[in-house]
């Protein structure tokens, strides 16, 4: 159970993020949503989003409103951070997560994206991270949303969009706090740059015959076509079928990574893919 001071630090810092407009869930120290699924004993994988009226649906949950955010947290006495939902109105939100680790300089790539494209990284409100890196928060356009990515720009370079979230300054983690840089939050939250807007838009759409498959057949590029496809709205239930159908046959674990690739490709960020992915994996295995 977290420390009285990290859940109170914690729930104030949420609160106040909310009240700036900024929705948020509570976050356990291992940076997932504390909140637990109210799903998670069920055999079949469920695909509700908060249609169910009972909380536990990760980013699903977030909300300005200082009632529920209080609510959220009550039901979690572990909680020791929270998480900022980006894409969301008023802010429309995106996180340029920086990595700095082993061999990688994320910090160092943006700088050479932004010469590369003629852009300046503008000033901003900034969150230090435990492991040397930092997000930089920017606002993007109310008429398109931004996909999450990961290393899609450059090595080190994340970026957190609709549907994903940014954890919170002065949120406690296995590996550390994190905190504003210094001075950067008396910053406004910057306008993302056109240049670098355009290098995070959806990728034009790829037909399945021309990705790289591990294993051959109709059937093969039938299901990775069948995610491409997908609407919004139907993205992982499309991932989930197709995902099934896979492990019906001997192809499920070839096929796996690529119906992932694919679901990113679309927009559906990478961690829920997989979860979802999984998920058909367990079922195909209880059904064995």
């Amino acid at each position: 159970m977290a420390s009285a001071t990290h859940y109170s630090a914690a729930l104030d810092q949420a609160l106040r993020a909310a009240r700036s407009g900024l929705a948020v869930i509570p976050l356990s120290r291992t940076k997932l949503p504390a909140v637990r699924s109210p799903h998670r004993a069920e055999r079949r994988g469920v695909r509700c989003r908060g249609e169910c009226g009972q909380i536990g649906h990760g980013i699903h949950d977030a909300t300005t409103d200082p009632d529920a955010v209080g609510a959220l947290f009550a039901a979690v006495p572990w909680a020791t951070g929270y998480g900022i939902a980006c894409g969301r109105a008023p802010h429309h939100l995106i996180g340029v997560d920086l990595d700095v680790k082993n061999d990688t300089d994320g910090i160092a790539h943006l700088e050479q994206l932004a010469r590369e494209n003629d852009f300046t990284i503008p000033e901003t409100v900034t969150v230090l991270t435990p492991s040397g890196g930092r997000h930089l928060w920017l606002t993007g356009p109310a008429e398109s949303a931004v996909p999450n990515s990961v290393g899609r720009l450059a090595p080190g370079i994340d970026i957190r969009g609709t549907g994903g979230y940014l954890v919170g300054p002065g949120s406690v983690t296995t590996r550390g706090r994190y905190a504003l840089a210094p001075g950067t939050e008396r910053h406004p939250v910057a306008s993302a740059p056109k240049a670098l807007l355009r290098l995070l838009a959806p990728a034009a759409p790829t037909p399945a015959g021309s990705m790289a498959l591990p294993v051959s057949g109709s059937q093969a590029v039938a299901l990775v076509a069948f995610v491409l496809d997908a609407p919004a709205g139907q993205r992982n239930d499309r991932l989930y079928w197709a995902a099934c159908r896979a492990h019906e046959t001997d192809q499920g674990q070839q096929l796996a990574q690529a119906l992932v690739d694919a679901a990113v490709h679309i927009g559906l960020p990478e961690a829920e893919a997989r979860a979802t992915v999984a998920s058909a994996a367990r079922r195909s295995t209880r059904g064995a």
